[in-house]
């Protein structure tokens, strides 16, 4: 049998995952039957308006929120942005405190802030499995009054997971603002916003199962913020922009169903990602798994970063891969493309070597799809 005729295995579902069937059969009825603006005041307005506000109301249910702590964006990367511009331009932040791990959306968005001399961004120490130093983070916190916080809850390539609690509580009490971009663990993890001491979380649909395009922000009550994007008064002014119903919908049905599903799809993963890692560690001897990825109880459960120290070149791995019908990433799907390696994992440890290929994990994947990927890197890389 060639390998194109071979059923194509999908291992990249931290840059995206598949349209769940039934997101699709709530969104469908949107897409054949005429649906209004949400802004218009006339019946057909006022219908699209309610189907809003109740796909609103079942994020916020999910949270354990109030619907107006809940804004509809475009995704993660416009939510992350609008919460750091904001605290920049309007909430009076002249210190970023972040990590060399977090996503670009994050990184990216701080040092343009302080390349126009609006903000000084501070990085806060990682040990050399990547976990943040709370120690470290408490001295900047001291020494930089009125900070914007942004760390990410889980890591999108190398799946440690960051003590919510712990950063929170000394984000309050050092009077800081704490915002995590939660992308990667939104509808993985329960998120309760009456628990967690967090003033803004992050959620985009296509990370568990939702459609593209459409993502939202929690912004705890009395944690104000401006919109990034102006125009119109959706949003209760605080996003420009007419409504994308579709998407409001499909994302608020993609996490509902996660929710429900939360305990069975984790224990189905976990056991796909252990199976996996015997498997690995049985036919290559010596190979290393970054960051706490192969902790599988104590990370980002649908993450694997597998470096290979045996394999110099990762694209030519990941190119072979890709003939063999295997979707996997070297990192970030947002940095592909580029001729730039991994910036987490040259911060995690600059002088390592050997080809890291991060495998990600959905509820869809079986461990019969693992003993063909073990066959074909055994063959590949031996």
């Amino acid at each position: 049998m060639t390998s194109t005729t071979k059923t194509p295995i999908y291992l990249d579902n931290a840059a995206t995952t598949p349209v769940d069937p039934a997101v699709w059969q709530e969104m469908q009825p949107l897409f054949e039957h005429f649906t209004a603006n949400p802004s218009s005041i006339h019946s057909h307005g006022r219908q699209a308006k309610v189907i809003v506000e109740k796909a609103r109301k079942a994020v916020a249910t999910l949270l354990n929120a109030s619907p107006a702590e809940i804004f509809f964006t475009s995704g993660g990367t416009e939510t992350d942005n609008t919460v750091i511009q904001s605290a920049v331009l309007y909430g009076g932040v002249k210190n970023i405190i972040t990590s060399p791990l977090e996503h670009h959306a994050v990184l990216h968005t701080a040092e343009a802030w302080e390349k126009l001399g609006m903000a000084k961004v501070h990085l806060v120490q990682i040990n050399s499995e990547g976990d943040i130093d709370l120690a470290h983070l408490e001295t900047l916190l001291a020494e930089n009054p009125n900070a914007l916080v942004s760390l990410m809850h889980g890591n999108n390539e190398i799946g440690n997971l960051l003590d919510l609690q712990a950063v929170g509580a000394l984000c309050q009490q050092y009077n800081a603002t704490f915002h995590s971009d939660t992308v990667q663990t939104m509808g993985h993890f329960t998120h309760d916003v009456q628990a967690l001491p967090v003033d803004f979380l992050v959620g985009a649909a296509h990370k568990f199962h939702g459609p593209k395009g459409i993502g939202f922000l929690y912004a705890r009550a009395g944690a104000k913020f401006h919109p990034l994007m102006h125009g119109g008064a959706q949003e209760r002014n605080q996003r420009g922009g007419t409504e994308n119903v579709y998407g409001m919908v499909g994302l608020a049905k993609a996490l509902s169903m996660a929710y429900e599903h939360m305990d069975e799809h984790m224990a189905h993963i976990k056991s796909v990602k252990s199976y996996f890692i015997e498997g690995l560690e049985k036919r290559f001897p010596g190979i290393q798994f970054n960051g706490r990825s192969g902790e599988v109880d104590n990370s980002l459960y649908t993450v694997l970063n597998v470096r290979f120290p045996s394999v110099a070149d990762g694209d030519m791995l990941l190119f072979q891969l890709d003939i063999e019908k295997i979707s996997a990433s070297g990192g970030s799907a947002c940095s592909s493309g580029t001729s730039v390696g991994s910036h987490v994992l040259s911060a995690l440890n600059p002088t390592a070597t050997g080809a890291a290929i991060r495998f990600s994990f959905s509820k869809n994947n079986t461990k019969e799809e693992i003993d063909r990927v073990l066959e074909v890197l055994e063959r590949l890389v031996k």
